[in-house]
């Protein structure tokens, strides 16, 4: 039986679903996946929770089918979060090596002092990301440890939450019996699934369509250096095919992901297909000629938004390793040619990778987040990697910021 410690549970918690994915550490270091859970999530709105019990549920019942298929009773997880409420800016730190070599805790302080920022009270930092250390003027190392030197200075990524929405989702999971050993920026479990490292150091942009936000994150030197949320997803898709076509949202859903083209100009003109209509009507045949050129505006819509963040972040011209698109809403066809066409860069799209065990079962853009939560805790658990924070003590700090702001506030 496998060991407590190379267990490894990701809990994708999304608009559209809920996804909990359960990995296992293996002998070559690489991670397999010993079991799958998802549920439809009723109780989020673009990506924030607005319904704790209806969350509940969806979580619990993932949670259920995974450990099933599992075998496994599952007690603590890594989970995602996303939303318009997220926050993300770099940052730089120095401080001075006494012992003329860098040790462990020096790497701790500068790391402290990048993140100490004037940070409103109801917000939390979620992630510290090491982009790279300069020992005195050298600069582009990733490890610092042990090197000689007087000055060490750390350029971060940090991301920021709203307390409230952090606090919300730890709780969801708490109520279910489970801890929650970290809060994990959805764009960065699912790069850690499907960029691969000579991708992040040529430069890529992950961007991650998912039923309620569009998440992006860029990767330069093999370092995120921007990342934002859009408050526009697939939903948004969804609801333009039921109003062209009067038909229910899950009807319109459904017809999405069986007839849904993202590209006009790929679609012939003679496909057709029969639309339900709302009461109970007789249904009525139409083409995916017609349903195409409602999904193409919306698409162009968001990669247009994504463009124009791309522009003012300042990296636009450091990307050859292109665009790399996942999330359930990026199953559609043409959607990848429509990237290109926008953004003016080559565009694929992302799966799970270099994974064992049930791979072919999560061989899909939807289930990137959770597995790269996986990938993430394990990573975590090898090297001591500061994306993030130890779980516990983040809920702990959020019930702290959360009680000062609250006294402040009333």
């Amino acid at each position: 039986m496998a060991s407590r410690d190379s267990i490894v549970v990701g809990l994708d918690i999304g608009t559209s679903k809920v996804a909990c994915i359960v990995g296992e550490r293996n002998g070559l270091g690489g991670v397999d996946i010993i079991g799958v859970g998802t549920a439809e999530s009723t109780g989020l709105r673009k990506g924030v929770v607005i319904n704790i019990e209806d969350t509940n549920r969806s979580i619990r019942a993932a949670i259920d089918e995974a450990e099933m298929m599992s075998g496994i009773e599952i007690s603590s997880v890594y989970a995602g979060i996303a939303g318009g409420h997220i926050r993300s800016l770099n940052s730089q730190g120095m401080v001075g090596v006494k012992t003329g070599h860098v040790s462990s805790a020096d790497v701790d302080k500068v790391l402290e002092t990048a993140q100490a920022l004037a940070i409103p009270m109801d917000r939390e930092v979620i992630h510290v990301i090491p982009q790279e250390f300069l020992v005195d003027d050298q600069d582009g190392i990733l490890d610092p440890r042990g090197m000689a030197g007087v000055r060490l200075t750390a350029r971060v990524h940090i991301v920021t939450a709203a307390v409230t929405a952090a606090q919300n989702v730890v709780r969801c999971c708490n109520l279910t019996g489970q801890q929650v050993r970290d809060i994990v920026l959805e764009q960065l479990a699912s790069a850690e699934a499907v960029l691969s490292d000579d991708e992040k150091m040529l430069g890529a942009m992950l961007v991650d369509i998912g039923g309620g936000t569009t998440d992006v994150a860029i990767f330069v030197n093999g370092a995120v250096v921007h990342s934002y949320v859009l408050p526009v997803g697939g939903d948004h898709i969804t609801k333009d095919i039921a109003y062209a076509l009067r038909a229910p949202i899950k009807v319109a859903e459904q017809i999405k992901k069986d007839h849904g083209c993202g590209f006009e100009a790929m679609v012939e003109t003679n496909e057709t297909f029969e639309v339900p209509h709302v009461g109970g009507a007789r249904s009525k045949e139409t083409t995916r000629r017609l349903l195409a050129k409602v999904i193409e505006p919306r698409l162009e819509e968001i990669f247009q938004l994504v463009q124009s963040e791309l522009e003012r972040s300042g990296y636009e011209d450091l990307l050859p390793a292109g665009a790399v698109l996942t999330g359930g809403s990026t199953l559609m066809q043409g959607i990848p040619e429509l990237a290109e066409r926008t953004f003016g860069m080559s565009a694929r799209r992302g799966v799970p990778r270099d994974i064992g065990g049930l791979a072919d079962v999560v061989n899909s853009p939807i289930y990137a987040t959770g597995v790269g939560l996986v990938k993430f805790g394990l990573k975590g658990q090898q090297d001591g990697a500061r994306y993030g924070r130890e779980a516990g003590g983040l809920y702990t700090r959020v019930k702290e910021r959360m009680g000062r702001w609250l006294s402040l506030a009333f």
